[in-house]
């Protein structure tokens, strides 16, 4: 049963009570993809927690983390206890969590088990998408993915360690376009109807007119409104403008590519004067290779300026420039980056 996003003054009420937000989208540095980071051989707790420690030292009070409904096939009860576990060393270090349920970014095939190693070089070379372009085609395939939604939403829907819930990263990429709407309307009434304490969102990705259906869905259906930007400020101040027309709070879930002018030095406080949430791509430099650009080439020598990512896995950030104004505009005041 269809229900309706929340009036907007509850999504206003429930910004106000929050700190500005500013997190990062996170995964372990030892994990290639969301598949590596919740299966019960790879889950990585001590990582994590060291990770984390890093991302709060510099003021950071949030993560967005994916999860992956093959994961919650094989072993639902497990993934609870690994999500609760991750909430818990999130919260230890003053992190609020936004889970994102669905993801129809990169390689099309999801597969359990062990997975590759990463190509040398190559931008998010294992990421999977979640549940994959066959699945999200094929609604005979949905109800296991209704009870991934609405279990995961529903195990968690009164925790207050969770930020919000983010259902479908991207929702037509990779090519899929308009064929990813009905999974996109079906995941917000499955998560509804779960019943969550929490905001529900789905970021604006694209400007293509040919989008256009999924977007206003998108909007139209998401308690606080959310996007994402890799463009410069000029490109930012005007997706913000337009979306703050909604008369909801606006989150920007993913920024952060510092060759094409989403930069550090330029953002931050751009976010902080628009009072908009924030979440940079990438904490720690790892098995995702993101520090390299979309489409990097097998072999790539490391960039001289990386794409995501602030820490190298020693904890030492890339550019201490970069950590010191995350620490100065969110008044964290502590003088050291051990986790």
């Amino acid at each position: 049963m269809s229900q309706q996003p929340w009036p907007t003054q509850r999504a206003n009420d429930w910004y106000r009570r929050q700190p500005w937000i500013v997190g990062c989208n996170y995964i372990p540095s030892t994990a290639v993809n969301s598949l590596e980071m919740w299966q019960a051989s790879t889950f990585d707790p001590e990582t994590i927690g060291r990770e984390l420690g890093w991302a709060s030292a510099i003021g950071l009070n949030a993560a967005r983390v994916f999860v992956h409904s093959l994961v919650w096939e094989a072993d639902a009860e497990g993934l609870k206890q690994r999500m609760a576990t991750f909430l818990g060393l999130a919260a230890g270090h003053g992190l609020s969590t936004m889970f994102v349920l669905l993801d129809d970014c990169w390689n099309k095939e999801p597969q359990l088990g062990p997975q590759p190693e990463p190509i040398p070089g190559v931008h998010n070379s294992r990421w999977v998408q979640c549940p994959g372009e066959a699945v999200v085609t094929d609604p005979e395939a949905w109800p296991k993915l209704e009870a991934y939604v609405s279990g995961v939403v529903g195990a968690f829907a009164d925790d207050a360690r969770v930020l919000a819930w983010d259902l479908y990263n991207e929702p037509g990429n990779s090519g899929l376009g308009t064929r990813s709407l009905p999974l996109l309307a079906a995941a917000f009434d499955w998560a509804r109807n779960a019943g969550p304490s929490h905001p529900l969102t789905v970021a604006v990705w694209s400007d293509d007119r040919a989008l256009k259906e999924l977007t206003d869905l998108q909007v139209r259906s998401s308690d606080v409104v959310s996007f994402h930007s890799y463009g410069d400020e000029g490109q930012v101040l005007r997706q913000i403008d337009r979306l703050k027309g909604a008369r909801r709070p606006v989150l920007c879930t993913e920024w952060l590519a510092r060759t094409v002018g989403s930069q550090v030095f330029t953002h931050l406080a751009l976010f902080k004067r628009e009072k908009v949430g924030c979440f940079h791509w990438g904490l720690v430099a790892g098995k995702t290779q993101t520090i390299y650009p979309w489409g990097s080439k097998h072999g790539s020598a490391e960039p001289k300026v990386w794409f995501h990512d602030l820490f190298r896995r020693d904890g030492a950030p890339f550019d201490p420039k970069e950590t010191d104004l995350f620490r100065r505009l969110t008044e964290r005041k502590l003088p050291h980056l051990s986790g």
